[in-house]
């Protein structure tokens, strides 16, 4: 008898199946990325806080190990020194706040320099022998006060004192630089808008909380420190909490809350590049 050979239909589990893949869309792609960026950049700002926190803690243990500072309280309005005192001390600020003022030949004061903790004052009587500037205390706080001729054995005899000496003149030289661009290059909203930035930043790499600071200027000085009216001052704050970058708290409104400090730093950023693009910003 012949036989038949069988075939047997193909089955559904039988059949050769393929992965299906799954396109991730260019503008789902793109927020991916920016969202790791961002988040890569505010890890890296977080440890760069934590590493300058740390190193002012360990500056400041370094020269009370190897000085005994004269340790002075000071409260707001307090003169640290005054322009045209003999230069002798360098001091750094252990707590508070301390606003720095040049007066000009007509007697008019400028605030040219903001300190807060572990910041040093002094430099600029170092070259001519006595002091060019004010320091003055914003609120209650501690100044340590080193003889300089004392510092500078200190640095021989620990090097690494003398690397910090010089990084916290870097540092200020830098700043100066900065301020100085915001100043020729940024309309009132976005100097302002720095200001802030600029505070809340030194709060922040002191270990201090930047959601909630405590403006220790008036309207007027900050005015003065940022070339700008009182007026102005006003209006730029107004229209910074308007747009909800900022608000204030209680009827001082010295109390600023700041929710997110990127969101200045971004607007600064956006107005800078604008202004290296040749826009006017009004």
């Amino acid at each position: 008898m012949a036989t038949t050979a069988r075939v047997n239909a193909p089955t559904r589990a039988s059949l050769p199946t393929s992965t299906p893949t799954t396109e991730r869309a260019p503008g789902h792609v793109a927020a991916h990325s920016a969202a790791h960026s961002a988040a890569a950049k505010l890890q890296r700002e977080d440890d760069l806080n934590r590493h300058t926190s740390a190193q002012i803690a360990a500056t400041l243990n370094l020269l009370n190990d190897g000085l005994v500072p004269h340790r002075r309280v000071v409260h707001a309005g307090d003169f640290i020194y005054q322009a045209g005192e003999c230069f002798g001390n360098l001091h750094i600020l252990h707590s508070g706040f301390v606003k720095v003022v040049n007066l000009s030949a007509d007697g008019r004061e400028q605030v040219v320099g903001l300190k807060f903790r572990g910041d040093w004052l002094g430099f600029d009587g170092i070259a001519a022998g006595q002091y060019s500037c004010d320091a003055v205390a914003m609120d209650t706080g501690e100044v340590w006060v080193f003889k300089y001729a004392d510092l500078l054995i200190a640095c021989l005899e620990t090097p690494l004192l003398l690397t910090r000496l010089h990084e916290a003149m870097s540092r200020e030289i830098a700043h100066d630089r900065d301020s100085l661009m915001s100043v020729c290059t940024l309309p009132a909203e976005a100097r302002v808008a720095e200001f802030l930035r600029y505070w809340a930043q030194s709060l922040a790499m002191r270990g201090l909380r930047t959601d909630h600071i405590t403006l220790r200027m008036t309207r007027a000085e900050i005015g003065n420190y940022l070339g700008m009216t009182l007026e102005t001052v006003s209006r730029a704050l107004s229209k910074l909490a308007r747009d909800k970058v900022i608000a204030f708290d209680g009827k001082g409104r010295r109390e600023v809350h700041i929710p997110d400090v990127a969101a200045l730093a971004a607007l600064v950023t956006s107005v800078r590049c604008c202004v290296a693009g040749g826009t006017v910003i009004q």
